[in-house]
Parts: C-alpha cells; structure tokens; sequence
C-alpha cells in the first residue's frame, strides 16, 4: 500500500513573497510593476517547462503588463516605490527552489520598466490584449495555455 502526502499547493502570493525575500537579501529595488512580471516570468517558464501551473491564478493583460489583481492589491500601498516588508525565505520543494533561482538569474536584476518592455513584444500579452491601444485598461485573462505554447516554443530554439 502506498500512501499519498498531501502538497499543499503553492500561490502567486508564495511566489511574489520569495521574490521579495531576494530583493531584502540583496539590497534590490522591487517595486509591485516589478514584482508582476518575476511572478509572470516564473508561471510562463514553469509552464513551458513542466506543461503544469506553478500556481493556480490568472493574470490579467493590463497596460503595464501581466497582473494577478489580489496580488497588486496587496501591494498597491507602495505605488512605485520599494516594497519595504520583511518576509520569511519560503519552503518550497527542492525543485521549485532551483526553477525559481533559474528565473531570477534571467529576470531578477533587470528593472521594471525593461521587463514590462519585454511582455509588450510577448505574444500571450498581446493576444490576451487584442487590438486594445497599449495604454487602454484590460482585465482580459492571458491563458495559460498561450503562455505554455509561446514560452515552449522560446525554450526550444
């Protein structure tokens, strides 16, 4: 007889607090603009890479980007400046630890304005978009399956 350990399944708000865990151990600038786009980052490669969600929500194609709403929300206090919490390393499993210390070799020391630049040239944003202008408001899902399909086509060439 097996048994099963139950997982509890890890949230945006997980990931976003092991990204500013990074920028309090590193003296970094993360700012909420910021910190949607590392989360964005680490949800795009987790899918292209292991064809799963690293967490369940959704991000919405909003004019600076891809943004989970509650997670913005959260931080939304802070405008543009540095989020300014303290918070605890977080436990993932071993292998989400060595994914998400992957992403933040590519993504972690960019700024924000460079990373929102770079969803903008980024198929998933831009369809989730439509034919929106690039400063008008949208809360239209980008799905995780346009994120798998173009980050996999990324990882592949």
């Amino acid at each position: 007889m097996t048994v099963q350990v139950a997982t509890t399944p890890i949230t945006a708000a997980q990931i976003a607090c092991h990204f500013i865990y990074l920028a309090n151990e590193t003296g970094s600038f993360i700012s909420n603009l910021k910190l949607q786009k590392l989360v964005y980052y680490a949800q795009a490669w987790h899918l292209a890479l292991y064809d799963k969600p690293l967490f369940e929500e959704d991000f919405e194609a909003w004019a600076p980007g891809p943004v989970i709403p509650a997670l913005f929300d959260e931080y939304k206090s802070f405008q543009w400046k540095p989020i300014l919490k303290n918070v605890k390393q977080a436990d993932f499993p071993q292998e989400v630890s060595e994914f998400l210390e992957e992403v933040s070799e590519v993504y972690f020391f960019r700024d924000a304005f460079e990373l929102e630049m770079m969803v903008h040239r980024e198929a998933p944003w831009m369809k989730a978009r439509g034919s929106l202008p690039i400063a008008e408001h949208s809360d239209a899902i980008i799905s995780k399956e346009s994120m798998k399909q173009y980050y996999k086509s990324r990882a592949a060439s």
